[in-house]
């Protein structure tokens, strides 16, 4: 069996969790390959992928090696782990999936559970960016953030919080405080933690987390930054400081990502202040930032058709706020979700705010799928037009069949929708998808 159909079979939940002394101890015969990596370790509900892509490309043109651990991936399971932006070596992947596999199995011996799908792969990464050497290990949190596996790490660099906001509400807490208590659970004593500070509810819950772990605490709001389209609106977004010169160019026209920017920046600048990163690469690290690249982000695919990875409530908000100032003679929706996610509101935000002339409801490759008869009935309720489609690129070839110069189509909802229409355009169609995945 190969390290794919292993890895495919692997539950996302298990029955029984481990607990992060557990990960310690595989870790440990693993020997310990996390404790000799520099971490920056990313939480959030939105925008966690594309702060540590910000991250990963400022420091990469500034000369380090940084391997970047994010999910879930859009085409290949190997996108999850990254080495200066590049997927690593499937072979190289293969002999981590070897070596964990044994520990693994070993543990199992010893009377273990065997790691959720999450938790091998974490296993994998700190054996892969361990063997690559890499100067940064930029890490993004599964679920959550206090019980995550994630959290076995020990002393990072820096902790960053991105926007917090209603998501899986049954593990994580019904409120947007009780959800940002456990995402504050990642800080560490005495570790530095960079924060978005545009909720109030949950700002608060970080401070005061920070005052009890002794670590400086920087919140960032949007009343501290300036914010205008480039020349063209389509090419990006310009960012200054209040009270400086110095600018930030983001090549996204999505002003969600204004916030996700200024939140790596700001982690920039404090990993320079201490000397981590070396200040003299400021304006590399600024170039880096304009050179980013994230696929399935708020990403122009083809002329005048976006595909964005919003896929909750808090997300598709966002999105809504940018998309809606990209003139258009008509607006199409290509839009597909699973079930643990409030695609009821999901749907509301998109009909009232961006009111899309047709909205093509695409079924997912995935068993946590929203029928598309129900997706239907909420678009119905909203008063917007919709036509259902057994799959995405059946949505995709009606659509493009439809669109005209003027006109722009929006394909959100779920990451899994965006990896099929990316397998799509790429002519790497996606047939099958790994159980629960």
């Amino acid at each position: 069996m190969t390290a794919r159909e292993y890895l495919g079979k692997i539950p996302m939940w298990t029955k029984k969790k481990n607990t992060l002394a557990d990960i310690r101890r595989i870790l440990g015969m693993l020997g310990n390959p996390d404790r000799e990596l520099s971490i920056i370790h990313v939480a959030g509900t939105n925008g966690k992928g594309s702060v540590c892509a910000y991250l990963t490309s400022a420091l990469k043109e500034a000369g380090y090696t940084v391997g970047t651990f994010t999910s879930p991936h859009l085409s290949s399971i190997w996108e999850r782990f990254l080495v200066n932006g590049t997927p690593v070596e499937e072979v190289l992947a293969e002999r981590a999936f070897l070596q964990v596999k044994a520990a693994v199995e070993a543990m199992i011996g010893q009377g273990l559970n065997h790691p959720s799908f999450f938790e091998f792969l974490f296993l994998m990464a700190a054996l892969l960016f361990s063997w690559q050497k890499v100067d940064f290990w930029v890490m993004e949190t599964g679920l959550g953030g206090r019980l995550d596996a994630t959290n076995v790490v020990e002393k990072p660099l820096v902790c960053v919080i991105t926007s917090i906001s209603l998501e899986h509400t049954q593990y994580l807490g019904h409120t947007i405080e009780e959800i940002a208590w456990e995402k504050a659970g990642i800080i560490k004593k005495q570790v530095p933690v960079v924060y978005d500070g545009n909720c109030k509810m949950a700002a608060e819950v970080i401070r005061d987390r920070a005052r009890v772990m002794e670590a400086e605490a920087y919140g960032v709001v949007r009343a501290d930054f300036s914010v205008a389209w480039a020349d063209d609106p389509y090419q990006g977004l310009i960012i200054r400081e209040k009270g400086k010169a110095e600018t930030i160019a983001i090549p996204f026209p999505a002003l969600y990502q204004a916030d996700n920017g200024v939140l790596a920046w700001k982690t920039l600048q404090v990993l320079m202040e201490a000397n981590e990163v070396q200040p003299e690469c400021r304006a590399l690290l600024r170039r880096g930032m304009e050179r980013m690249t994230w696929p399935g982000r708020m990403e122009e695919i083809r002329p005048g058709v976006y595909l964005d990875g919003a896929h909750n409530p808090g997300g598709v908000h966002a999105f809504v706020e940018s998309a809606k100032r990209l003139s258009a003679k008509r607006r199409f929706v290509v839009f597909g979700a699973v079930g643990d996610k409030d695609y009821r509101e999901m749907i509301a935000y998109l009909c009232q705010g961006l009111r899309p002339d047709l909205a093509l409801i695409a079924h997912i490759q995935s068993d946590r799928d929203v029928k598309t008869d129900a997706l239907e009935e909420c678009f119905a309720q909203e008063g917007c037009p919709a036509k259902c489609f057994s799959g995405s690129g059946e949505a995709m070839t009606y659509v493009l069949s439809q669109k005209e110069e003027d006109d722009l189509v929006f394909c959100l909802g779920s990451l899994y929708l965006i990896g099929e229409i990316r397998g799509y355009f790429e002519g790497t169609w996606i047939t099958t998808r790994r159980k629960n995945d």
